[in-house]
């Protein structure tokens, strides 16, 4: 309990239900020095725990030490009753309001944002951050100015499966769909956490809020990754490599996967021998180089991009530079121990792939996402491949009309010569960035002048 040395009688004593009328006089007396002796014979409790202040200057003072306290009637001011519970509780008109009113309105909000989600989102997305500097940066959208859009060609993903439901999707019908991770084959959809396998698919195939690299090509979808998206299990991996070789018999397989030694994908592998059968029968494999670049004890690009005839696919970020996080290779294959050798050297080539714009599992709101790694980096070089294909498939499988190793090791040839080096101090293989940035258009040129196309 607080009070003050001169109040008056009748406030002194702030809590009068803690003392008795004679105890309250007594403290009055007290704090004016009674004469001596005049509290001989008085029983009174205990005052311990009284604190005595001088009057306070600033009104607030007693509510500040006890809140509980009313404070000094307002007469004691000059002011009225109102007014100084006012000025004793300023914040109390904004107490009001919140509760219950604030409380209300928020709740009203709350379930208004809620109903009206789907139209908030249908404004948003056309005018969210896109990434069509990815498609104009990697040359990409030169190409599709050719009026090339895929159509032709035929790419298998392997990942965490698709949602086909996507509107984006809605001008596609799926040729192949298998189930490698738990066999329900004629459940398409995606398993992933994140829906990494529809934010890959969208990149290459989606044509509605934006438009992808390929978006008419034929398209198989093998589910080998878990919801983690993890890549770990080599052996369900193998199987949908070889389900894209064999049943598909694709034209691109598509990874944007891949793992280091001791996690189920080595160059010794079972992912590594399907991927190796695939390259021996003319299918081009694209390879996501792997996000290790800040990782000191990663010595390699991931498996099975270190496969020598692999394209293996680091990212770029939106100003042009190699992005940190992308996987740095190695001068010599650790299988074999032997110097890598152009046009096998690792990286071969970097793409867009930092915050990406595109397709997410129909489950979302929004539907739409942003990603970044080389898994997309991946993608926009199997898109780019698909266009060259259409324009000059024929002309690359050469008088046989088949592709061997031959015609891959002459693909990816002009990939590396025709890369932008823009922004990097070397024009030769440089283990980060590759041979350079991917130019779509440049790459289609270079492989039409070798091949003496005449357009």
């Amino acid at each position: 309990m607080v009070i003050g040395r001169n109040a008056v009688n009748s406030s002194i004593c702030i809590n009068q239900n803690s003392l008795t009328s004679t105890e309250c006089t007594i403290l009055i007396w007290l704090l004016h020095e009674p004469p001596s002796g005049y509290l001989e014979g008085i029983e009174m409790r205990s005052l311990d725990g009284l604190e005595l202040l001088p009057e306070p200057e600033d009104h607030r003072i007693l509510t500040a030490i006890d809140p509980t306290a009313p404070g000094y009637p307002g007469k004691d001011y000059g002011i009225s009753e109102q007014d100084a519970k006012e000025l004793r509780w300023p914040a109390g008109p904004i107490k009001e309001f919140l509760w219950p009113w604030g409380a209300v309105m928020f709740s009203i909000g709350t379930v208004f944002l809620i109903v009206a989600w789907p139209w908030v989102t249908a404004y948003l997305t056309p005018i969210l951050p896109n990434s069509e500097w990815a498609y104009e940066e990697s040359g990409i959208r030169e190409l599709q100015s050719l009026g090339l859009d895929g159509s032709g060609i035929h790419v298998c993903i392997v990942d965490t499966g698709i949602d086909m439901s996507h509107p984006d999707f809605g001008h596609q019908s799926l040729v192949g769909f298998r189930d490698f991770y738990n066999e329900q084959h004629d459940n398409v959809r995606d398993v992933g956490e994140e829906y990494h396998g529809t934010l890959m698919s969208g990149i290459l195939i989606a044509n509605g809020t934006f438009r992808g690299a390929a978006p008419n090509i034929d398209l198989s979808v093998a589910l080998a990754l878990g919801p983690e998206g993890s890549s770990g299990q080599g052996d369900k991996v193998a199987q949908a490599i070889r389900w894209c070789r064999i049943t598909e018999r694709v034209d691109i397989i598509s990874l944007s996967l891949g793992g280091e030694s001791g996690i189920g994908m080595t160059q010794h592998s079972a992912t590594a021998a399907a991927v190796q059968e695939a390259l021996d029968v003319g299918i081009f494999v694209v390879a996501a180089a792997g996000n290790t670049g800040l990782d000191t004890d990663a010595n390699d690009v991931s498996t099975p991009s270190s496969i020598e005839g692999v394209i293996s696919v680091g990212a770029q970020t939106k100003n042009g530079m190699v992005w940190s996080r992308s996987a740095y290779g190695s001068q010599s294959d650790p299988s074999t121990g032997l110097d890598r050798n152009f046009p096998n050297q690792k990286p071969e080539i970097i793409a867009p792939g930092v915050n990406i714009f595109s397709t997410i599992s129909m489950d979302y709101a929004t539907n739409y996402g942003y990603s970044s790694g080389t898994s997309d980096s991946t993608v926009f070089v199997t898109g780019a491949l698909a266009l060259i294909l259409q324009l000059y498939g024929d002309e690359i499988a050469g008088e046989d009309g088949m592709i061997d190793a031959d015609e891959i090791d002459l693909v990816k040839r002009n990939l590396a010569v025709s890369a932008n080096r823009n922004n990097f101090d070397t024009n030769s293989h440089d283990s980060h960035f590759g041979y350079g940035k991917l130019d779509a258009m440049k790459w289609a040129e270079s492989i039409a002048f070798e091949l003496n196309i005449d357009d």
